[in-house]
């Protein structure tokens, strides 16, 4: 068993508000939004990306989530199957600054035995289930027998949980135009 968290990056959606273009392959500083985000994640930690293969900039493992398409709950139920960390985290691929909280997370959910989970928070108060450190047996215990299309708060609500205030850099998902043009501005390009 290992002892370093493992990473799921969800990155199967249909990014339907970016008009059908897949978000996690949009040009970022001369990567992918997804690879920023995978470039950032700790050096020794396993990661499994959910969603259609491509070559990515690091070594992960791929998994298809059933029915393709079918959701955040059937991406982590995909992600989570073959984890053998008591610690994976959820993160969407879409969020290109999201890694420098997941230590972060991973600490505060170590820190207090009797939680399932550290979720997020923006800086609206909105919690982040896609970025968030889960216990992974709880996490599958939490999981329905068919995730597909199943609603992901409600896998959270079945949870003890707890949350970690992030900035909106960190908490950004590329999902609209707007978006991804705050994300270059970021990265000034």
């Amino acid at each position: 068993m290992s002892t370093e968290p493992a990473v799921i990056v969800l990155c199967g959606g249909t990014s339907r508000r970016l008009g059908w273009v897949d978000k996690t392959r949009a040009s970022l500083a001369g990567t992918t939004v997804m690879d920023h985000l995978l470039d950032a994640v700790p050096s020794g930690w396993s990661i499994v990306c959910v969603g259609e293969e491509r070559p990515t900039t690091r070594a992960v493992t791929w998994r298809r989530e059933s029915p393709p398409g079918g959701g955040p709950v059937a991406g982590i139920a995909a992600g989570s199957r073959t984890m053998d960390s008591p610690v994976c985290v959820v993160v969407g691929g879409d969020m290109p600054f999201a890694a420098s909280a997941l230590p972060m997370l991973v600490d505060a959910l170590n820190a207090q035995p009797g939680l399932d989970a550290v979720l997020a928070s923006d800086p609206e108060g909105r919690i982040q289930p896609l970025l968030a450190a889960y216990r992974c047996e709880a996490l599958r215990a939490a999981l329905p027998r068919e995730p597909g299309g199943a609603r992901l708060m409600a896998v959270v609500e079945a949870m003890r949980t707890d949350t970690v205030a992030c900035d909106a850099r960190t908490t950004l998902d590329v999902d609209t135009p707007e978006a991804l043009e705050r994300a270059r501005l970021i990265v000034g390009t």
